[in-house]
């Protein structure tokens, strides 16, 4: 896909956020016609739980996530308690673009993961899938944790690093995120800019599994479907505007099954 058409995907997915993101518009906001027109529908809607639950179970945890004022907002365990735990879609999703705004605290650390399988935990409270890390690179100590920067803000946490020209917004301030995925390709956008994509089931891919952390995950990320996560990780995090748009689906998908005994 060239550069123009990059451009003109983000000026349609982002034309109703002009103003929606300034700091006197403090939480989420609801879709415009034209937005809805486009296709997108709001993946929270500012107020409830409704649509969400715990990466552990089917409600939503009763602790250390706050909404309030349009603003859902992750909440550092007091007292030593283990914190609830990272947040789901009750839904399934493949093929998508996923918009939210997200506002770090110092030294935070959060993430957005896609492809999620609740089934899959390896630890209470956290599930394993493709992250969008979320993180205060200056204060935090994983931005320079793994390899050239793929620890870092906008990264796929773990294995691929985002250009080094992203251009986020300082420690306090709202950011705002675009996931694209449409079959196995996906790309990761920060304020308007693209700052990285890679293939999924790609030998390239496979590889930087086998560098990862993930590399005892049969099959890590190549699930066709998966569920959309927001991670708790103890830190504050807040998030607003969230929402989604589903694609078709990829014209060149994954590998099936029989052919690649790794995947999920």
């Amino acid at each position: 896909m060239t550069a123009l058409r990059h451009a003109l995907r983000w000026a349609l997915a982002a034309a109703a956020l002009a103003g929606g993101a300034r700091a006197a518009d403090p939480g989420t906001r609801p879709l415009t016609p034209r937005e809805i027109e486009a296709g997108w529908r709001l993946l929270w809607d500012g107020r409830t739980t409704r649509g969400w639950r715990s990466v552990s179970g089917p409600a939503f945890p009763e602790r250390d996530w706050r909404i309030r004022d349009g603003v859902l907002t992750s909440i550092p365990p007091g007292g030593g308690a283990h914190p609830g735990g990272d947040i789901i879609t009750v839904d399934r999703y493949a093929d998508f673009e996923l918009m939210a705004d997200f506002k770090v605290t110092p030294g935070a650390n959060s993430g957005i993961k896609i492809f999620v399988d609740p089934e899959r935990n390896r630890v209470p409270g956290a599930s394993i899938g493709l992250e969008y890390q979320i993180l205060d690179d200056a204060l935090n100590a994983d931005a320079r944790a793994g390899r050239d920067g793929n620890r870092s803000l906008g990264s796929l946490y773990d294995l691929y690093a985002p250009a080094r020209d992203k251009r986020p917004s300082p420690v306090g301030d709202w950011n705002t995120a675009l996931i694209v995925s449409q079959g196995p390709r996906v790309e990761h956008w920060l304020n308007g800019r693209k700052i990285l994509e890679y293939t999924r089931g790609a030998p390239e891919f496979r590889e930087r599994v086998m560098q990862s952390k993930f590399r005892s995950v049969p099959g890590f990320g190549e699930l066709r479907t998966g569920h959309i996560l927001l991670q708790h990780h103890g830190d504050e995090v807040s998030f607003r505007n969230i929402k989604i748009r589903e694609l078709p689906a990829g014209t060149d998908a994954p590998e099936p099954e029989a052919k690649n005994p790794k995947s999920l």
